[in-house]
């Protein structure tokens, strides 16, 4: 669900529309490995670790409506499905990159409230 319809509105909206598409717990990390080449469903599930299969299957969806992956699907028992980034996803290689440069250089560590804060 978009917040807009239309993303062309001041200097910043570019920068919304653009989260907008890629904004889900697990759509940046399904970019930076797709970013390593085509992978299955069940190894992209496997390099996510605690993603269900309904959520995976939903930001994957997602990921293919604004045209960021591929998904190609085989003809074949067992079925078989394959995920890969499309050139505008692979136009996001260095915003991953870039992420996961300040990620190690910032790591997140969840900060315990403090007594007076809970309150």
């Amino acid at each position: 669900m978009n917040r807009f319809e239309d993303y062309d509105c001041s200097s910043g909206c570019p920068v919304e529309g653009a989260l907008e598409q890629i904004s889900g717990k697990w759509k940046g990390l399904v970019i930076y490995h797709l970013l390593g080449g085509t992978l299955r469903f069940n190894e992209l599930s496997r390099r996510l670790g605690t993603v269900t299969q309904r959520t995976l299957t939903k930001q994957l969806r997602e990921l293919e409506d604004v045209g960021i992956l591929h998904r190609e699907v085989y003809a074949v028992v067992p079925p078989k499905v394959e995920y890969s980034l499309t050139e505008k996803g692979r136009k996001l290689e260095a915003v991953v990159v870039g992420l996961h440069a300040w990620g190690r250089e910032f790591p997140f560590r969840k900060v315990p409230l403090s007594p007076q804060t809970r309150a």
